[in-house]
């Protein structure tokens, strides 16, 4: 019997450490499911309270994508925020529906 390898949320990459999500897309709105996200890697604890003070900044920012067209749930291509020593990456994948996100410290 194989082993299933358990499913990764987010845009796949070989980055670590990072958090990844699937967000829903709703127009220009994204709303974060916490079963649709995971830590991949270990953040020390100044990483985590960076990520999750910067967290809501980045949907802000991807949302603003959105609505003037930088990110097209209708096209996939990959956008690049930096924000407090953070890296977000965010791709629709052309889903119209959902923002594939990765987010990691900068090196």
């Amino acid at each position: 019997m194989a082993l299933i390898p358990p499913h990764k949320w987010g845009l796949p990459s070989d980055i670590t450490p990072r958090f990844g999500a699937r967000l829903v897309q709703e127009g220009n709105c994204l709303y974060y499911l916490a079963d649709r996200a995971e830590l991949i890697g270990s953040f020390t604890s100044e990483q985590l309270q960076k990520l999750e003070q910067a967290f809501p900044l980045f949907i802000t920012k991807l949302e603003n994508m959105l609505h003037s067209g930088a990110l097209n749930p209708h096209h996939q291509y990959q956008v690049e925020v930096h924000l407090d020593e953070l890296t977000c990456i965010a791709d629709t994948r052309g889903s119209c529906g959902y923002v594939y996100i990765a987010i990691y410290p900068q090196a």
